[in-house]
């Protein structure tokens, strides 16, 4: 009975454990599953270069997940769908890779390519992606190569064993293989001394060295190949040529064209470039190497010479810098040495050899040497204002190559001409007082003296000394003021300050006492001193000083009580915000009360003078005045008379004065004219002068002139005056400028000549009572006299001529017009 539980416990335990068995193993399986789905696929080699036949399987890709309307494979990535296209393809189906042309390993190395699995209906990815690597194996394709430019300068000089050029060298293939390791060497060279040899530095690196030493002289340039060998299967190799210039370098010592050389140079004196010495150098030009220098080896401990290279011959210049003397040497011996600027060459253990030497042999011309004084510089302290005759120096003078006797003493500077100096002793003595306040003092109270001593050499020579007399001083000058003028300001105060100087120095200068001058009680009761010791005084004014000038006296006394009488002008007035006199304002244009006045008054004064002349005016006294007084200028004075004739029988008469415009002097002569008993043939003439158309007539005498007109015009001086008067009608008639519209003088040539000869055509023909009177027509003698007419000179009194009466200015002109108008108002015949 118990057995039977016991085995039903077995079986629920078996059972239970079964499942649990079941269960279990379905999870491992799941668990193994997915892990292989999801397992990256080893890398796939292939190799480099691979001549085919493409396209080539060189893989077979693999999933076990399905779908339910089929699956397809798909890779993607470098080779396929990226740079470089074209290189790997997958079949869809059965998941076979394909590589469809060579690929080259020094490009890609790797190829990464990703891996899926797709539905063949939706394209949908039903599993993760996987990848894979695609590997490319290296072969020997690439030889090792130099670097390009192999070439280098070399110096001549260069130590035995030195680096000349490093040579690199590289190799495309796989890294530390076979292929990729390789082996320098030099090949040849041209030429072949010295033996230049290889020397490595790393497996990638070397340079090329040499044994022995270079001669520019022999060889410029060589020409090295060198050759670099791998180790791959099979052995690729490559050549280069270096190219290495050779550059000159100081071999060769510069050595002297002379054994001696010989110059000169004067005494006394420094000179550049007195002597040139040439080298021969065998080193290239214009290169350290051949550029010499010069040193003095012997002869120049005194530094009176100087060597200097010039850059573009290479020779040396021998300049003196330091005066020599002639007395002390005569011939100087210089042992000169030259080298380069670069350190000479030797190669190998030879011994360098010595630099070369040459003699210069310089002679010293002797000069006149100029004496000179014991001092360049005296100085001699004396008081100021001293009498004439003190000896300021005696100076001690020496010349090397001269009679010291018969050296002259001159005076070469005395600006004041306080001095004179003895020729042959140079003693030097005043003659004159020295005041140390002259301008010739200089600001450390000095008076400055420059003496000269020549010698008689030929030829002569001078050697000089300056003399400083400094000056004590004295009281010698009185106290002053520092200006004559001071403007006090009214408007702002009462005190203005007043400065003093003195052109003495302490103590005989200020600080100085002041007061004032007078005793005048205007100039007290007015100013005061405050203060009154300084160097300036303030003068005050006791009370409000109208503006004005005012001169205020000043006694100015010094430390010594030296005393100056000054005078101070002292201008009160406006200064307005400033510190100077205001200008005066100008005149105001606004007339006052007063002013007003005195205008109506003058205007009063002139109506009233006015109506004087108009009631003068309009009496019948004013044409017997005016009759009066123009009655002995109407007057011919005869002339040119050769014969006695008998006294004419007719009237006299009065020449009428021709107008155009009317003036004061115009009316007197109408007036004149009408209260005069004149002929019926002077009646006729004044109404032909005074007619309205007298420019018309004038116009037809002009054109109607006869010869006998003018023949007697000609007969009046020598020149035609009936055209001269035509000419001066002809501008009236036209209306010229006020200065030709005057009336004409009566004592006009023009109008006389005109007068008589229409009185010779009236009493032409009609000559019984007066046979006298028949024209006469002298004899033609010629040209005319170059003189003046006879009726000019004999009717030249300017004191009777009363044209001056037609310009008397603006009021005389105002007023006769006021009495013309009242002539024409009441019809008055003048």
């Amino acid at each position: 009975m118990r057995t039977i539980p016991l085995l039903l416990l077995v079986a629920l335990t078996a059972l239970a454990e079964s499942h649990r068995g079941q269960h279990i193993g379905r999870a491992k399986r799941e668990v193994l599953v997915r892990t292989k789905r999801r397992w990256v696929l080893s890398t796939i080699e292939i190799d480099e270069g691979d001549s085919g036949p493409f396209p080539k399987e060189i893989s077979k890709m693999y999933n076990d997940k399905t779908h339910a309307s089929g699956e397809k494979y798909k890779i993607s990535g470098m080779g396929v769908d990226e740079e470089p296209l074209g290189v790997f393809s997958i079949d869809e189906i059965t998941g076979v890779v394909y590589a469809h042309k060579p690929v080259d390993r020094e490009e890609h190395e790797l190829y990464n390519i990703q891996f899926d699995i797709l539905s063949k209906e939706m394209d949908e990815r039903i599993d993760k992606e996987l990848s894979f690597i695609v590997a490319v194996n290296d072969i020997n394709d690439n030889a090792p190569m130099f670097e390009p430019d192999l070439q280098a300068d070399v110096d001549e000089n260069i130590a035995e064993g030195s680096a000349l050029v490093p040579l690199h060298v590289t190799d495309r293939d796989k890294r530390n293989t076979p292929n990729s390791t390789f082996t320098v060497s030099v090949v040849s060279q041209n030429p072949q001394e010295p033996k230049i040899e290889l020397v490595v530095v790393s497996p990638s690196m070397a340079h090329l060295s040499f044994k022995g030493c270079f001669n520019y002289d022999k060889v410029k340039k060589y020409e090295v190949i060198v050759q670099a060998r791998d180790h791959g299967t099979p052995a690729l190799t490559s050549t280069a040529t270096v190219t290495l210039n050779i550059v000159d370098r100081n071999t060769h010592l510069p050595t002297f064209k002379k054994e001696e050389y010989k110059g000169e140079v004067k005494e006394g004196i420094t000179k550049d470039d007195i002597l040139r010495i040439a080298v021969d150098d065998k080193d290239a030009p214009k290169t350290p190497g051949w550029r010499a220098k010069y040193f003095f080896v012997k002869g120049n401990e005194g530094g009176n010479y100087k060597l200097e290279t010039d850059p573009i011959t290479n020779e040396g210049i021998l300049s003196v810098i330091k005066i020599k003397d002639f007395e002390k040497r005569t011939y100087t011996d210089l042992v000169v040495r030259v080298e380069n600027e670069e350190a000479l060459f030797v190669c190998g253990t030879a011994t360098p050899p010595t630099p070369n030497t040459v003699k210069i042999k310089m002679r010293v011309i002797d000069i006149n040497d100029p004496p000179h004084y014991e001092n360049n510089l005296y100085k001699v302290y004396r008081v100021e204002e001293e009498e004439p005759g003190k000896v300021l120096l005696t100076p001690k003078v020496y010349d090397a190559d001269s009679n010291v006797t018969r050296i002259r003493h001159v005076l070469l500077k005395d600006p004041a001409g306080w001095v004179k100096i003895d020729e042959k002793t140079g003693k030097l003595t005043t003659i004159k007082k020295m005041d140390r306040e002259s301008p010739f003092i200089d600001g450390d109270g000095a008076y400055k003296i420059v003496i000269g001593a020549i010698d008689d050499g030929e030829p002569s020579e001078t050697g000089t000394s300056t003399v400083l007399v400094y000056l004590r001083d004295i009281n010698d000058n009185k106290p002053r003021l520092v200006n004559e003028g001071a403007i006090l300001c009214g408007n702002k105060g009462n005190k203005v300050m007043v400065p003093a100087a003195d052109a003495d120095v302490n103590p005989f200068s200020g600080p100085f006492t002041f007061s004032l001058g007078a005793d005048d009680k205007a100039v007290t009761q007015r100013w005061k001193l405050d203060p009154t010791f300084g160097e300036e005084a303030g003068l005050v004014s006791l009370g409000t000083l109208p503006f004005d000038n005012y001169s205020v006296p000043l006694v100015i006394k010094d430390q010594q009580s030296s005393i100056g009488l000054h005078t101070v002008e002292v201008m009160v007035c406006d200064c307005g915000g400033g510190d100077v006199c205001l200008g005066k304002k100008p005149p105001s244009s606004s007339l006052g009360p007063a002013g007003i006045g005195l205008l109506v008054l003058g205007l009063l004064l002139l109506l009233l003078l006015l109506l004087i002349f108009k009631c003068q005016c309009g009496g019948k006294d004013f044409n017997k005045i005016a009759m009066v007084q123009d009655e002995g200028n109407q007057t011919l004075i005869k002339y040119n008379q050769e014969g006695g004739g008998s006294a004419s029988m007719s009237e006299p008469f009065l020449l009428p004065t021709p107008t155009n415009n009317f003036d004061v002097t115009d009316g007197i002569k109408m007036g004149n004219m009408q209260e005069t008993n004149m002929a019926p043939v002077m009646t006729q003439d004044m109404y032909s002068y005074n007619s309205p158309a007298l420019g018309m007539m004038n116009s037809n005498m002009n054109r109607q002139g006869t010869q006998h007109q003018r023949d007697t015009a000609r007969s009046h001086g020598g020149q035609s005056m009936y055209a001269t008067w035509a000419s001066d009608k002809m501008n009236t008639h036209q209306g010229g400028s006020s200065r030709y519209n005057r009336s004409v003088s009566l004592r006009s040539s023009e109008h006389i000549s005109d007068h008589i000869e229409k009185r010779m055509q009236q009493i032409d023909g009609n000559h019984v009572g007066q046979p006298e009177d028949q024209p006469y027509e002298y004899a033609y003698e010629g040209q005319g006299s170059r003189c003046e007419s006879l009726d000019k000179l004999s009717l030249s009194n300017l004191g009777d001529d009363l044209m001056f009466l037609n310009d008397l200015g603006p009021t005389f002109k105002t007023l006769g017009g006021i009495c013309h108008r009242t002539i024409k108002k009441k019809n008055i015949q003048l």
